[in-house]
């Protein structure tokens, strides 16, 4: 099943009214400081506190009255299940949200606030969607998956529609979008978006360190997995940990993505100090990523971004005070070293 940009526009009008249709933000100093023009898509700021709401909506407000009646299963790091979580709820259906067992707790609080019941899975030892698909088959529910569903795909894609009509309201034509990838749906949907309407607009996602499976997989030419075994690299980005990119993502944005980028932690910190120090938004890690690519440089040695305007994905605000404060520490302290 592919997705196109009627699929977009449809789920657009699905979401009119359920989701928010968050700013595009501005900020003169930092355009002066970066020699371009950086819009901020503040998807921070959607329902449940990250762009994953779009999906979810789109695909559960879709059930039919039978599916309606059984539930859906979702599993998560934590932005989906809330997501999944609210959507349920508004069109009236029973959630089940399978979560890792450090999950942050502001992911976790928020999802059971939305009325949805979790079941937890160990990271190094279960597979999030087994576990998922047995709960499923118990309970004759319908399976949500976090990114490789043409629904959710569609529904992620709104944001590429909207930051092409508020860039327009602002005489503003991205030349680049920035886009944190963990298993490639919100990348699939905004690339689609992006793409149908300016075909000259760069797309770059950005993975952390050790989970680069986008970046190989395009290399490779396939998919390729991350190791995820006892022992592997960590990262403060969980939002961004797939195992792989998805079946039906991959292709997509094999054919429509210009480049992948790779950040480490510290790098990410730099993200997460910019949108609060010139936005003033709380991001989490994994929200800030696309933006600490283009603060650090890290872009430019695949794009020159002097004089152009670049659109950055500020994809989800879920960090639990301690992190947050840590992670601005952290950056304040690199700045100080400079």
């Amino acid at each position: 099943m592919t997705v196109d940009v009627n699929d977009i526009a449809a789920a657009a009008r699905r979401l009119a009214g359920k989701a928010v249709m968050t700013p595009l933000l501005e900020s003169p100093l930092l355009n002066d400081r970066l020699g371009c023009r950086v819009l901020i898509k503040a998807e921070c700021l959607q329902r449940t506190g990250s762009f994953k709401f779009r999906g979810a909506y789109n695909r559960i407000s879709q059930f039919d009255r039978e599916e309606r009646s059984r539930g859906v299963v979702a599993y998560s790091s934590g932005n989906h299940a809330q997501g999944v979580a609210a959507a349920a709820r508004l069109v009236g259906t029973k959630a089940v949200i399978v979560v890792p067992k450090d999950i942050p707790d502001i992911k976790r609080r928020n999802t059971e606030a939305w009325g949805a019941e979790l079941a937890f899975y160990d990271r190094d030892a279960d597979d999030r969607v087994a576990v998922a698909q047995a709960i499923a088959d118990e309970r004759g529910a319908v399976i949500v998956p976090p990114f490789d569903d043409a629904r959710v795909i569609a529904g992620q894609g709104t944001i590429g529609l909207e930051i092409l009509d508020q860039g327009k309201a602002q005489d503003a034509v991205p030349d680049a979008v920035l886009i944190p990838c963990g298993g490639g749906g919100l990348t699939a949907g905004i690339a689609t978006a992006i793409k149908g309407s300016a075909a000259d607009c760069r797309v770059f996602t950005v993975e952390p360190a050790g989970y680069d499976d986008t970046r190989r997989s395009f290399a490779a030419g396939e998919r390729v997995f991350n190791d995820l075994g006892p022992g592997h690299k960590t990262t403060f980005c969980d939002a961004l940990t797939a195992e792989a990119p998805g079946k039906l993502t991959f292709p997509i944005n094999a054919g429509l993505v210009d480049g992948a980028l790779v950040l480490d932690d510290d790098t990410v910190c730099t993200g997460v100090y910019a949108a609060f120090a010139e936005f003033k938004l709380v991001l989490e890690p994994s929200g800030a990523i696309a933006l600490a690519a283009l603060i650090s440089g890290a872009l430019g040695p695949a794009f020159d971004v002097a004089g152009k305007t670049v659109a950055v994905v500020a994809s989800g605000g879920n960090v639990d005070p301690a992190t947050f404060t840590d992670t601005l520490r952290r950056a304040a302290a690199d700045t100080r070293a400079d």
